[in-house]
């Protein structure tokens, strides 16, 4: 459309979207990332210097990455070349090279901005490495997933991460004053319908231009409230990938609430979740392996109320079910907390591993045959239900082996019982010796 508008003579007058109007000329003017930008930050250090590194940008959709690239190209003059790992392939890689090396031959540098760098595969990935090393390239690649899951070792041990971050609400204020003083005219918001339009945006500056474009050009008497602003603009859902990295972001941020007993915040994330569409039975399986992981015996009814709540969301679906998921997440952060069955099962495994293939204790082996029994197969036991208080004492580690304690209960929740009952059986066997 953009040729067309050209061959015409109208380009300059052809229509844009307002956030292309509103894109930035200078690196200053990048909103919401000044810790890289700013004179200190990495990004005004490199151009300070007149030398810029390859970089990987990593943050949500709407944050700047592509338009961070363009002005760092302009600023070091280098030639901007963008491409988009969704559209191209080894063909159209090898051209951006190519002409990259003619234009070094001619003393001109080239910044290639890849979108979405991590859709190329691992053999695509390794394509980069020789022009990167040799400069061919500066390489700046774009990305809203991990870096450290989705890009090569190679490639990322050439190149420096650089996090992009969610626009918070003082930038996006900044962005819509920007819009109102180039349209020259307000946006018909209350206060708190304001602050709603910051929130349907979900931190893409992108996605709040487009929001604000929509009411700047529509005729309105009085300003909306947060209710006529829903009636006009849909909320759109939270942005969340169930495969990506803001999926595991919110099940550790959860599951991390949960162990810090604030139930009300991991109220609020297992609503997220819910609420970007998360599958429920994820989140239960996270609060029956929490249950057995970070309380235990401090409260065996943990695990019971876990695996109920799965029950009852298996039975009753959504939305009646994610009430059971609720209350799970209520009995367990307010349940006492414990890893010491986790913590005994890891060293008993550490220890299982290095102890090898020790036998047990002739005296607890059973004797089926004669042959056996003339061995020396439990010879000695003691049968416990005979020995007076049920307790005969004797030694059930390997023989090489001297007693560990692998299970170290709190004094919190039921584990306080717990640990009356170990100490109640140590004593027997301190006397039984």
């Amino acid at each position: 459309m953009s040729d067309l508008f050209a061959s015409a003579g109208l380009e300059d007058g052809a229509p844009r979207p307002l956030a292309d109007r509103l894109r930035p000329q200078k690196l200053c003017d990048v909103v919401g990332q000044e810790h890289l930008t700013g004179p200190e930050g990495t990004l005004g250090r490199m151009l300070k210097a007149n030398h810029l590194s390859s970089l990987i940008f990593w943050g949500p959709p709407g944050t700047g990455k592509t338009t961070t690239a363009r002005l760092l190209a302009e600023d070091i003059d280098l030639y901007f070349e963008q491409i988009s790992a969704v559209f191209s392939g080894v063909a159209d890689l090898r051209k951006c090279f190519d002409a990259a090396k003619e234009r070094r031959r001619t003393g001109k540098g080239t910044l290639l901005f890849v979108d979405e760098i991590h859709r190329f595969n691992r053999s695509q990935q390794d394509g980069f490495l020789p022009y990167v090393e040799d400069g061919t390239i500066v390489l700046v690649g774009a990305t809203t997933e991990n870096p450290s899951f989705e890009l090569n070792a190679a490639l990322l041990s050439r190149m420096q991460v650089l996090k992009l971050n969610r626009l918070d609400d003082n930038a996006m204020e900044e962005l819509l004053v920007r819009a109102e003083t180039l349209e020259d005219k307000k946006l018909p918001l209350s206060a708190e319908a304001r602050i709603l339009l910051y929130n349907m945006a979900d931190g893409d500056g992108r996605y709040l231009l487009n929001l604000a474009e929509i009411l700047l050009g529509i005729q309105i008497d009085d300003d909306l409230d947060a209710s006529g602003l829903v009636q006009i603009l849909q909320k759109r859902a939270p942005v969340y990938d169930k495969s990506g990295d803001e999926h595991f972001n919110l099940i550790s941020a959860l599951h991390k609430s949960l162990r810090g007993s604030d139930t009300d915040a991991a109220l609020y994330w297992t609503a997220r979740m819910l609420a970007s569409g998360e599958d429920p039975l994820y989140i239960l399986r996270r609060l029956v392996r929490f249950a057995v992981e970070d309380i235990g015996l401090a409260d065996p009814q943990a695990i019971i109320q876990a695996n109920a709540a799965k029950d009852a969301y298996e039975f009753l679906g959504s939305p009646e079910g994610d009430l059971a998921i609720v209350q799970a997440v209520v009995y367990l952060g307010t349940a006492p907390k414990s890893n010491a069955v986790y913590m005994a099962g890891k060293a008993a495994l550490r220890r299982a591993k290095e102890t090898g293939s020790v036998s047990p204790p002739m005296h607890i082996l059973n004797a089926p045959t004669k042959m056996m029994k003339d061995m020396g197969y439990g010879k000695d036991y003691q049968y416990d239900h005979d020995a007076k208080d049920g307790f005969s004492g004797q030694n059930y580690f390997p023989d090489d082996l001297s007693r560990e304690q692998y299970y170290k209960p709190v004094n919190r929740g039921f584990e306080r019982e717990i640990n009356k009952r170990l100490e109640y059986w140590n004593k027997l066997r301190d006397n039984a010796r």
